[in-house]
């Protein structure tokens, strides 16, 4: 009797195996499809913010001409308008420089990432 229990476990145990061997392949498949997922939408989101941060930095740059240029006609000048719109900016920088610690942009930032590692993933839900 202990011969047939065994023998029927034994022949159980190639199946078993199989279907682990298979198991762990797909799992190992839907980790590479995860991280490439992740790469992907990390290379879009890289790609989207460098042409905002060009076009915004373009932007910017044209106002500031243009602002410049106003200034200059309504001064009736041909520098004046530069000037304040070069002082403006010293100003920020002073104020940026002196003025403000980095604690204040490391708790922006510590908002900001919190948890997001365990908040992306999906099988967190599951456990």
């Amino acid at each position: 009797m202990a011969l047939e229990q065994d023998n029927g476990t034994r022949e159980r145990n190639p199946h078993l195996m199989e279907n682990l061997m298979g198991y762990i392949d797909t799992r190992i498949d839907i980790i590479r499809l995860e991280i490439q997922e992740k790469l992907k939408a990390a290379f879009v989101g890289t790609i989207h913010g460098i042409l905002l941060g060009v076009i915004a930095f373009m932007v910017l740059i044209f106002v500031n001409i243009f602002l410049g240029l106003l200034l200059n006609h309504l001064l009736d000048s041909s520098f004046w308008g530069f000037g304040i719109v070069a002082l403006f900016y010293i100003i920020l920088l002073v104020i940026l420089v002196v003025g403000l610690d980095k604690k204040v942009f490391q708790g922006v930032a510590d908002r900001a990432f919190d948890n997001t590692i365990y908040k992306s993933d999906k099988r967190e839900k599951h456990i």
